[in-house]
């Protein structure tokens, strides 16, 4: 499967932005995904991830109550709304994709999309 990544940009503290990730040469319900971040000088880190149904999702402490992570399987695509957005949330955000159930670990997950970059200024 390949993944991209979108809806990257620039905001100010406090707005929102709406990440997508569009699948193409697999139907994106055999996966579960994940949203991970790579801030600039820092390792990359788990975000939000959902199971293939959508039933069953999961956060970083961090974004708990800020970020949603969703997906239609109909249009092969995965969202991650992002409000209240903070200067500490600017990152590179990678969408990516494993077989079985969702994880919270990177090195579980196969696929992975290129990237869209966040900046929020503050």
């Amino acid at each position: 499967v390949q993944l991209q990544a979108s809806g990257g940009g620039l905001v100010q503290a406090g707005g929102s932005l709406r990440l997508s990730c569009a699948a193409s040469g697999r139907a994106l319900s055999s996966y579960a995904m994940g949203w991970f971040r790579q801030a600039p000088g820092k390792e990359r880190e788990f975000v939000a991830a959902i199971s293939r149904s959508g039933v069953g999702t999961g956060y970083t402490d961090s974004v708990k109550g800020r970020f949603t992570i969703s997906r239609d399987n109909f249009k092969n695509t995965v969202y991650l709304q992002m409000n209240s957005l903070k200067s500490e949330d600017t990152a590179v955000y990678y969408c990516a994709a494993k077989m079985g159930a969702s994880s919270y670990y990177q090195s579980e997950y196969t696929y992975w999309g290129q990237g869209t970059l966040v900046t929020v200024s503050s």
